[in-house]
């Protein structure tokens, strides 16, 4: 993958947990608001950073939990997907669709690694 491609992608993985955090401010109250905040985007780093597929190359190539190719597609499909509704019903329908473009153009250079990980 080339360095601007994981720049963006590192960029979509910030926004991604923006967006989330954001949408715990604007839809919860009280405690519940601030709390959520840090633990709502503290999970998805989490679940980011642990399972991984050994040797991938767009990462350290280690893995705290090992998961197939597949699997972790769908779970950065859920984490940007949930990035772009967080987006969305914040109100904030315009960055959403710009966080979307990006989000497909991040995977549309991302084909070799794509293939990469189905072949795991």
């Amino acid at each position: 993958m080339n360095q601007y491609n994981l720049l963006l992608r590192f960029l979509l993985e910030i926004a991604a947990l923006f967006s989330i955090g954001m949408f715990a401010w604007t839809h919860f109250n009280g405690f519940l608001r601030y709390a959520l905040v840090f633990i709502l985007p503290a999970l998805v780093m989490i679940v980011w950073g642990v399972f991984a597929v050994p040797g991938d190359p767009s990462r350290s190539g280690e893995a705290v939990v090992v998961i197939s190719g597949f699997t972790r597609l769908m779970i950065e499909f859920i984490i940007f997907s949930a990035g772009f509704i967080a987006f969305f019903y914040s109100d904030f329908r315009v960055y959403s669709f710009i966080f979307l473009f990006f989000t497909v153009l991040h995977y549309l250079g991302s084909s070799d690694r794509i293939k990469w990980l189905l072949g795991q």
